[in-house]
Order: C-alpha cells, then sequence, then structure tokens
C-alpha cells in the first residue's frame, strides 16, 4: 500500500515520537501563547481571522464592559415620549323654530316656548319636523352641540335664546301615532321616516333679536348674508355657522348693554320733607 502523504497537521506528531517530552513542552507553548499564524488540525487553515478578531476585542474591552441603561442616556433619549393630546370634537350650531302662542294641529295645541323648555326638569323631545331638509339637520346634530331658540309665526318672530343637543337623533315615534298632531300615514316603526332629537335650556335673552334685524344683518356684504335661516326663511330647522353664532352673540350682548342703560333711575330712599332743623 502506497504510503498516505504527510500535512503540516502531522508533523508535530513525528517529532513527538522521537522526542515526547519536548513535543509536551513545544504543545504548552503553543496552546498558552498562540502565534500569529496558527494551523487548524482539522482543516490546516491558518486562522488568522480569529486572531485579529482577538485582538480588536482586547483592544476594545473597556467599551465593550461599559452597560448603556436607559437611566445613563441622556434625558433627551432617555425621556418617553408623551401621548398625543386628544383633539376636541367640534361642536356646531343651529336654528330651531318653535311656535309660542297658541295654535291647534289635529285638535292638540302645538303651543312651545323657551319658558316652556326652561321648565322641563327632563330633555324635551324636539318633535315634529316633517321636512327633509330639516330632517337631515336633525340628523347630523352631535351630543353637545348648541341652538338658537327661534320663536316663530308670532306677533314679534325672533331669537329668544340657547339650548344644547343633549341626545342625537332618534325615529319620531310621534309620526306613527294617528292622534299626534303631525301623523304621517306614510312612516311606519319598521321604516321611520321622521327623526328627533332631545335638548335642554341654556339660556334666555334679555333683548331677542327681532326678525327685522336679522334681515338687516343679513343684507349683502353683511355677517349673516349667508345664513342658512335668512336664505330659506320657511325652513323649520337650518345651520348656523361659528362666526354667524358668535356675531349674534355680540348682538345680544349689545342690546342688553343699552337696554339698561336706558332704563330711567329708580330711587329707592326716602321721599320726606325737611323740617326747620333741615332733618327729615
Amino acid at each position: 500500500m502506497p504510503k498516505r502523504k504527510s500535512t503540516h497537521a502531522e508533523e508535530p506528531a513525528a517529532a513527538a515520537a522521537a522526542e515526547p517530552r519536548r513535543r509536551s513542552m513545544r504543545l504548552q507553548k503553543t496552546e498558552d501563547v498562540p502565534g500569529p499564524a496558527a494551523v487548524s488540525s482539522k482543516t490546516g487553515k491558518q486562522s488568522v481571522k480569529k486572531e485579529k478578531t482577538s485582538a480588536s476585542d482586547s483592544k476594545d474591552e473597556p467599551a465593550a464592559k461599559k452597560s448603556r441603561s436607559l437611566k445613563d442616556m441622556p434625558e433627551t433619549v432617555a425621556k418617553k415620549p408623551s401621548p398625543p393630546a386628544k383633539k376636541t370634537a367640534k361642536k356646531n350650531y343651529w336654528l330651531l323654530k318653535a311656535e309660542p302662542d297658541t295654535r291647534y294641529e289635529n285638535g292638540i295645541d302645538v303651543k312651545f316656548s323657551i319658558d316652556d323648555l326652561a321648565s322641563r326638569t327632563e330633555p324635551e323631545p324636539w318633535d315634529g319636523i316633517r321636512n327633509y331638509a330639516a330632517r337631515n339637520n336633525l340628523r347630523a346634530m352631535k351630543k353637545g352641540d348648541l341652538a338658537f331658540f327661534y320663536h316663530s309665526n308670532c306677533k314679534e318672530p325672533g331669537i329668544v335664546g340657547t339650548m344644547e343637543i343633549v341626545q342625537e337623533h332618534s325615529p319620531d315615534l310621534s309620526a306613527h301615532d294617528p292622534k299626534a298632531p303631525y301623523y304621517d300615514p306614510k312612516s311606519s316603526a319598521s321604516d321611520p321616516r321622521w327623526s328627533v332629537v332631545h335638548v335642554k335650556f341654556n339660556r334666555k335673552f334679555p333683548v331677542p333679536i327681532t326678525l327685522r334685524e336679522l334681515k338687516e344683518f343679513g343684507a349683502a356684504g353683511k355677517p349673516l348674508q349667508n345664513m342658512q335661516m335668512i336664505k330659506q326663511s320657511r325652513l323649520s330647522v337650518s345651520k348656523v355657522s361659528a362666526a354667524e353664532w358668535e356675531f349674534l352673540l355680540g348682538v345680544v350682548q349689545d342690546k342688553a348693554i343699552k337696554e339698561y342703560e336706558a332704563r330711567p333711575p329708580v330711587c329707592t330712599g326716602y321721599s320726606g320733607t325737611p323740617d326747620d332743623d333741615g332733618d327729615l
């Protein structure tokens, strides 16, 4: 049988047969202090890459041992970002009409004024709307929206106060009642056509804003020129923009101040006649 070719990995074994003691010392030295070009006993390749890695690890040892915890980081890095602020829901404004004077519909008095609303201890259903544009405005209302209370079909129509939407739309059950003022035989419980919202009293104005004044403010170039109530005067539920709402509240304040200043002074003192000594 031909002799197997020896490799570099087998040379230490041959030296061990001649000098077993020297072999032991040399191997011990080689294992304790790896040389720059150590040879793998399995592959015969030099592990130069491993030696470089070890040298690099030894050089960077202080940085490797340094621990970076959340506490050690700069405040700008360690501080957790705060959650984004919640956006406040946008509030919408409306105008709703009711009749403060007695009028009978289907044998029932439909009179309802702002004083009637103020006397309620529970949220009042705003029912009886039988116009699709007005109904759609009802359905667009959100809880927390505000609305002007408008007295209509009376001697002096106008805005008399404000109210708040406390419950969003639901089916108007009065439309299914034959005895109700605004009964609609075409509407059914399974397919309701009409809606109702619930409102509560907010405030009553000391001086109303009359329809005549609203028309003046609604002329071309005036603050209310685009107000839905002016453009669609027969609409019982209409939209009011935020700018129109603020303007009308300013008008209410100005009218209240003027009325207060126009009041005659009231004397509450004693109106006796002085005697001869000047005493009363």
